[in-house]
């Protein structure tokens, strides 16, 4: 590869124009680039209210925010305020707008491509023509690209690709540890702080969309009986509508006496202030989302359910992980590092769709069916270690 291992930028462009996990799986990168350019300035452009995972990493100079759909004249002051001002720009979305953002911001680009979400196996000939067709322009104004495979390619591993060709072997991507940075904590508000009792555990019940989501009735099973056990259990959630209520309904199942070793702090967090929740925590669990994986970044034992979701792909990573790939496709339960990721049973699990109707608010057959036995045999065996 090492076709241009010579290079040395002296300002850097990160591109991640998605979610709060999809900047966080970014850290690794940032930190190899680091490595391969001690002296670059890093910039990093993403969704205004998306950043907080890099709230105090000591890579990025400057934090660049702009809004998921800008009008005319938002467009324009980026344009301004990017236009040729950086040596590379590393796409690390395969989006369009990524791309375009990449055009306009820079000299040279390395970028990801996109590819049909169940796999290559799923396209039909017209489909894969169109994607080609999509990607062309893509590939055409890039130094280097780095194709999606969302069964065998974990999403730090596809990151980190994307600076194989400035490596005189792409071995070195991978022949150290390899870890997430976490964001710095904040100072948990008062009201939290002095109600946290040792040892607790975090439960996230929430994740993005609906077909993610763990049955109410095994989570009140779950809380029951950590409770039991002598744990006080902390409720997280984001601040949106649905994990708020998501999380009042769990509450509203539970008896008043494990209800007073419950504390709800739905919305109440930042990202930095979870992140101090979780670094003192005995134990997280939750689902796929991003929450589990700032989890295994701030290095607490992490157990998460897995339904759809290839844990190849999008799998935690556990930090200090060395190789590519950390995970199986298929394993009713597997521990690497500080994560176990717990899938439910079927042969076809992991599908890589939108649950079993394949659409936002569809139920997930197998996440139906991972049995709260299952989740409390993770437990006990994390916490003997």
């Amino acid at each position: 590869m090492a076709k241009f291992s010579n290079l040395k930028p002296k300002k850097v462009l990160f591109i991640a124009t998605r979610q709060i996990g999809d900047v966080l799986v970014t850290t690794p990168l940032i930190s190899k680039a680091r490595e391969l350019w001690p002296d670059a300035e890093f910039h990093f452009l993403g969704y205004r209210g998306k950043l907080d995972m890099l709230h105090g990493n000591p890579n990025i100079t400057e934090v660049i925010e702009t809004s998921d759909r800008p009008g005319f004249g938002e467009y324009l002051s980026l344009f301004n305020r990017l236009f040729q001002r950086y040596d590379l720009a590393i796409v690390t979305q395969p989006s369009d707008r990524a791309y375009l953002y990449g055009l306009v911001a820079a000299f040279r680009r390395v970028g990801v491509l996109g590819g049909h979400p169940q796999g290559k196996d799923a396209w039909d000939q017209s489909k894969r023509s169109k994607s080609d067709k999509q990607n062309a322009w893509k590939k055409f104004i890039c130094m280097h690209t780095v194709d999606v495979d969302y069964f065998k390619q974990h999403v730090i591993a596809e990151k980190l690709r994307l600076l194989e060709a400035f490596f005189k072997s792409p071995a070195e991507l991978f022949n150290k540890p390899i870890a997430v940075t976490p964001p710095a904590g904040k100072v948990l508000t008062p009201i939290i702080a002095n109600t946290l009792v040792q040892p607790y555990v975090v439960i996230h019940p929430g994740p993005l969309t609906a077909y993610k989501r763990w049955p109410l009735a095994h989570w009140q099973h779950i809380i029951t009986w950590l409770v039991s056990k002598g744990f006080q259990v902390v409720l997280s959630a984001s601040p949106a509508k649905q994990d708020v209520q998501l999380n009042q309904d769990i509450f509203s199942l539970l008896d008043e006496q494990t209800r007073a070793k419950v504390m709800n702090t739905a919305g109440k967090l930042s990202i930095p202030q979870a992140g101090t929740l979780l670094r003192g925590a005995a134990l997280y669990i939750g689902v796929d989302t991003s929450i589990t994986h700032l989890a295994a970044a701030c290095n607490t034992p992490t157990i998460t359910l897995f339904g759809a979701t290839p844990p190849t792909n999008f799998g935690p990573w556990p930090n200090g992980f060395i190789g590519e790939q950390p995970y199986q496709l298929r394993a009713r339960s597997q521990t690497v590092g500080n994560v176990t990721i717990l899938q439910g049973p079927g042969e076809c699990v992991p599908c890589r769709k939108a649950g079993c109707l394949d659409r936002a608010d569809s139920y997930s057959e197998c996440l139906d069916l991972l049995e709260p036995a299952q989740v409390i045999e993770a437990i006990e065996q994390v916490l003997q270690k």
